[in-house]
């Protein structure tokens, strides 16, 4: 058996989260939580973590003093795969204008997830 604690990110409270890992490494128990939500992320956290990515790409053509556009994950990603998927858009860059929802790049870095933009650019 592992345990392994994390502080729950599922609303404001904040909750010391304790989960026990068996030998086949599941989810045995969860402690701590005081919500669903804090169940689910605790599971979640202890066997498959993941991460939505922000970052920014460089916009040409732009009209107004923004050279860069703010991007994220249009959803979660696996935690291991971050810095790979930073560096996949690293020398990603777009024509203005840029809307937000715009598609940015597909398929980042083979993860099946989009990466799209957070903010208008004229």
């Amino acid at each position: 058996m592992k345990i392994r604690n994390f502080i729950c990110i599922g609303c404001p409270l904040g909750c010391p989260l304790q989960v026990t890992i068996d030998d086949a490494g599941t989810v045995a128990r969860v402690s701590g939580h005081t919500c669903p939500r804090g169940e689910a992320y605790a599971r979640k956290e202890a066997t498959n973590p993941t991460r939505i990515v922000t970052s920014t790409v460089w916009v040409r053509g732009s009209k107004s003093h923004a050279v860069t556009v703010s991007v994220k994950t249009a959803s979660d990603i696996p935690k291991g795969k971050i810095f790979d998927c930073i560096k996949d858009i690293k020398d990603v860059t777009i024509s203005a204008p840029v809307r937000i929802g715009d598609i940015v790049k597909t398929n980042v870095d083979g993860t099946g997830v989009d990466m799209i933009a957070t903010k208008n650019v004229f």
